[in-house]
């Protein structure tokens, strides 16, 4: 009696912690951030570059912004076209401001599937705009008159064009003796080689400081707002030994400074899909610098480093080179910079979690039955039946101890009856009952542990990978990594209205309380699921667990539906997988029940 009490309260525990913990985390907390994220990412739609695919007029930008294209025309600008990447480096201050990802586009308002004419999704934007992000090279020298700075008018040739096949030369000469030479490299994909040179043609030696960072005005537009993915300054430092340096954008607030001092590694700021990162030379000593300060009345948040301090004799010459990553974080990629430039981790730019352990391995999974494949949702099919598979022998063993204590249920009613008044006896005579049918009752919550980090790292692959970003489906499913687009409230879309619109409720019925078809699937397959297995003896914990179907439905409706399709299926194969157990074991079941209720019918008719 006591071994079946302690399973089932296992189970309620571990299911009321989950449940609590993920509702807490993914749902409640949530709810009012998705509402402002929309309202900023809206904001940002507005303001789109005209240059961008969509074709369309900017709106009107927030008070106190420019629109993007008036802050991208005040000053020169030379034109950047890559196959990866389009927009203009800016002339004044040389910084790369000015970035949109041909392959990457976002949805207009409306639409469920991107095409051509949706906006390339924009990824620097100039000074001035509303969320700027941008990348400046600058050097440092105590008593140095003439260093160019982000005022500064650089001179490029006429008709220059940056391209991967045209670097893009800028000079600029401080009247003082010192000429800059900047030069621009780019890659067919998301990787800038920024070499500037001093020449010294001063009477004096001069000692400079190379610096670089990447900056942000403002917390950006498409914000995450979620505690399952780390935004904001990241970096690893040291080549040797890197160390991570993670910081979300309110801890790195709180914190206003964080420095240190490396050789080698990367740092910048990294968003859910997209990261700019510099990379220095990886054999010269830095000091790192994650900084925020006020600037026009905004948060800027700046990553950077500086450089050695390093002479520079009249007539001679100095070079540095840096690196910078300006795009999306495709794994692939990554490690392809991280192996052929030796950029430490750099792959750790995606937010693998703790149990990156798990969730690497999944991601490698998932990617290499994709390429078998072709469809992500259908790789998160296959990749279940192969997490099945290997968990197959102990599963096995867990619902056979489920089918038997099914089957023996009659008998622990009897010794309920039989010593009500004596628990000693009841618990001892249970467990000769166990002992003689080979019953362990813990057995039963293998499973359910088991698939618990598998969920955990299914959830953060679908989330922070984008490759898993906009990954269709089949039929309303058009992207995996977003929650079931589908709601009870519109009759999952024959009523053409949108509840998010309703006073009062209408966060909530977008929020909370949004339930799609697959969360409905869902809550169906976890009731079948439970109901092959025996009743907790206590009536209280009966209905708690009639309850946590419901409850499920509503908690993971917020969650990605490329998890929910993995957590359906697997359901399905676990009912499968049971139910054809406890046929060998005779045990009564509910699908034979169901299925019962169709052939009584037919039997009497042939009968008759």
């Amino acid at each position: 009696m006591d071994n079946e009490n302690s399973r089932n309260t296992i189970i309620f525990v571990i299911f009321t912690i989950v449940v609590v913990v993920l509702y807490q985390v993914f749902v409640m907390d949530p709810v009012a951030k998705r509402h402002q994220a929309e309202m900023r990412i809206a904001a940002a739609q507005a303001a789109k570059h005209p240059a961008n695919a969509a074709g369309g007029a900017p709106g009107a930008p927030p008070a106190g912004f420019a629109p993007v294209a008036l802050a991208a025309a005040s000053s020169p600008r030379v034109k950047l076209d890559t196959p990866s990447l389009a927009g203009s480096i800016n002339l004044r201050g040389a910084r790369i401001d000015d970035l949109y990802l041909k392959h990457y586009r976002d949805l207009k308002p409306g639409q469920q599937t991107v095409d051509a004419t949706s906006p390339m999704h924009e990824l620097f934007r100039p000074e001035g705009a509303e969320h700027a992000w941008f990348a400046e090279f600058d050097w440092a020298g105590a008593n140095v008159a003439g260093l160019p700075g982000g005022d500064t008018l650089w001179t490029a040739q006429p008709g220059a064009t940056l391209t991967p096949s045209t670097p893009l030369v800028l000079t600029y000469a401080n009247g003082q003796g010192l000429t800059f030479t900047r030069t621009i490299a780019i890659d067919n994909d998301y990787m800038f080689t920024v070499t500037d040179k001093v020449t010294n043609a001063a009477g004096a030696p001069i000692a400079l400081q190379p610096y670089a960072s990447v900056q942000q005005r403002g917390l950006p537009g498409d914000l995450a707002n979620s505690n399952i993915v780390h935004e904001g300054a990241i970096g690893m430092l040291g080549a040797d030994k890197p160390i991570l340096v993670a910081k979300n954008y309110k801890d790195w607030k709180k914190a206003s400074v964080i420095d240190g001092d490396s050789h080698g590694g990367w740092l910048g700021i990294t968003q859910k899909y997209w990261l700019s990162a510099l990379v220095p030379d990886q054999s010269t000593a830095i000091k790192s610098e994650f900084r925020v300060q006020p600037v026009a009345g905004l948060d800027a948040y700046e990553a950077g480093f500086v450089g050695p301090s390093q002479t520079i004799a009249p007539g001679a010459s100095l070079t540095q080179t840096t690196h910078l990553f300006a795009g999306a974080k495709v794994v692939p990629l990554l490690r392809r910079y991280e192996t052929g430039l030796g950029v430490p981790r750099f792959d750790n730019a995606v937010d693998w979690g703790n149990l990156w352990f798990f969730t690497q391995p999944l991601f490698a999974l998932l990617t290499f039955l994709k390429g078998y494949i072709g469809n992500i949702g259908l790789s998160i099919l296959a990749m279940t039946v192969l997490v099945k598979a290997l968990f197959f022998p102990l599963a096995n063993k867990s619902y056979e101890s489920i089918s038997k204590m099914k089957k023996i249920q009659p008998q622990t009613e009897a010794l309920k009856k039989q010593y009500e008044k004596d628990p000693t006896k009841l618990q001892q005579e249970t467990m000769a009952l166990y002992q003689r049918e080979k019953i362990n009752p813990l057995m039963g919550c293998l499973p359910m542990l088991i698939q618990i980090p598998v969920f955990y790292s299914l959830y953060k692959v679908l989330t922070v990978t984008i490759e898993m970003r906009q990954a269709p489906f089949y039929g309303w499913v058009h992207d995996l990594s977003a929650r079931d687009p589908t709601s009870i409230w519109t009759l999952f879309g024959l009523i053409p209205w949108d509840p998010s619109q309703l006073a009062l409720v209408g966060t909530y019925l977008n929020g909370p309380l949004h339930i799609g078809v697959w969360p409905l699937i869902y809550g169906f397959s976890m009731w079948l699921s439970q109901a092959m297995n025996p009743p907790a003896a206590d009536p209280a914990q009966q209905r708690i667990f009639q309850l946590m179907p419901i409850l499920f439905t509503f908690t993971l409706s917020q969650f990605t539906v490329g998890l929910i399709i993995y957590w359906c299926w697997s359901n399905v194969l676990s009912i499968l997988q049971q139910y054809v157990i406890m046929h060998r074991y005779k045990v009564d079941n509910p699908i034979d029940d169901f299925l019962g209720r169709f052939a009584k019918p037919k039997a009497k008719a042939a009968a008759g």
